[in-house]
């Protein structure tokens, strides 16, 4: 009996498909592992993207907080500079309040003024014959070379005395001459023009001046000068010359020169009566129109302020150079905070031999 042959099922056949199967699936495996490689890469990719765009984002939004930081500032300090310039407004309408009602008292007694110059104007022909009548007098009594309109004759008991034959008349032109006050010469200082020319204590000096040169005797000579820092006179191209009194053309023009002058500026004294010496022959009278002591002396100090103390030492400086025997004759328009200058003025008057006058509000 032939041997039978022993069935093996592992055979190459079979180890041939085994390994042909476990190929194919390193072959699937592969290909699966490489696609999802791809795609990892892929998703990589776009989240980094988006990473670096919310980084972006997020630097743009630090500088828009910046920038909005500083604006915020800006517009913290603009709210409080506004604030300031408010307040500022808010001042400047009260004090432009306070200037309109001064004012619509001013225009009270300007109409008031104006009403006195209507019933001036009906005296004035009667004025008239009156001079005509008395024109024969003059020789005797001292002719008037100008007319001065006021009211009635206007003869006041002054104790002051036009003569001589060679008169000086000293018109302080300072700032002061404004008003009585301080305060209300700073606020004049600080308006138009016209509304300094017709400040009323200026206007009082002015016609104080149209008053004295109607009193000068026909056959003397004069001189006017006006002063604040420094003296000018009046006539073009006098400076330190005798004028004819004589000549009424003359006093009229310097009168109508200081009408139209605007008080400015600070006082010296010092440099005022130093036209003493540059007139020759020197004066035998002199009249001096002043609201105060000086402000300085020949010089300005280097000081901003001054005390009284220091006016009093200026007037002291500036009259011990003054000549001896020419009588100085003192009218007075007082002025706030100025308690020395009546004693002063008034002292000197004696002195000299002259003689002080403060006049009131209706003079001359």
């Amino acid at each position: 009996m032939a041997r039978r042959h022993k069935l093996n099922v592992f055979s190459l056949s079979f180890l041939d498909v085994i390994s042909c199967g476990f190929g194919a699936i390193v072959l699937f495996f592969m290909i699966i592992n490489h696609k999802t490689e791809e795609n990892a890469e892929r998703v990589n990719r776009e989240l980094l993207a988006e990473v670096r765009l919310i980084e972006q984002e997020v630097l743009d939004g630090e500088e828009n907080l910046v920038e909005l930081r500083n604006t915020l500032a800006e517009n913290e300090r603009e709210a409080v500079i506004t604030e300031g310039l408010s307040a500022r407004v808010v001042q400047a309408l009260r004090d432009r309040e306070i200037e309109l009602a001064t004012l619509e008292k001013e225009t009270l007694a300007r109409q008031e003024h104006v009403d006195r110059l209507e019933a001036d104007l009906k005296t004035t022909a009667e004025e008239q014959r009156r001079l005509a009548d008395e024109t024969a007098d003059r020789e005797e009594q001292g002719e008037d070379l100008r007319a001065f309109a006021g009211e009635g004759d206007r003869q006041y008991l002054t104790g002051l005395r036009m003569g001589g034959k060679r008169i000086l008349i000293l018109v302080d032109s300072s700032a002061s001459m404004l008003d009585e006050t301080i305060v209300n010469v700073i606020r004049r200082r600080n308006m138009p023009r016209e509304s300094q020319l017709n400040a009323r204590k200026w206007q009082r000096a002015v016609a104080t001046v149209d008053w004295l040169t109607t009193q000068i005797p026909a056959g003397s000579q004069f001189q006017l000068y006006t002063y604040n820092v420094a003296p000018a006179p009046l006539v073009d191209g006098s400076d330190g010359k005798w004028l004819d009194a004589g000549n009424g053309s003359l006093l009229t023009q310097a009168i109508g020169r200081l009408r139209e002058m605007v008080p400015e500026k600070g006082t010296s004294l010092a440099n005022a009566l130093a036209v003493v010496d540059r007139l020759r022959p020197a004066p035998d009278n002199i009249y001096l129109l002043v609201d105060g002591l000086p402000t300085q002396g020949a010089e300005r100090g280097r000081r901003s302020t001054v005390s009284g103390k220091d006016r009093l030492r200026h007037f002291e400086r500036a009259v011990e150079k003054l000549p001896v025997g020419i009588p100085i004759n003192v009218i007075l328009f007082p002025m706030e905070g100025d308690p020395a200058a009546s004693g002063a003025y008034w002292q000197l008057a004696q002195v000299s031999g002259g003689s002080f006058l403060s006049p009131s509000k209706d003079w001359p």
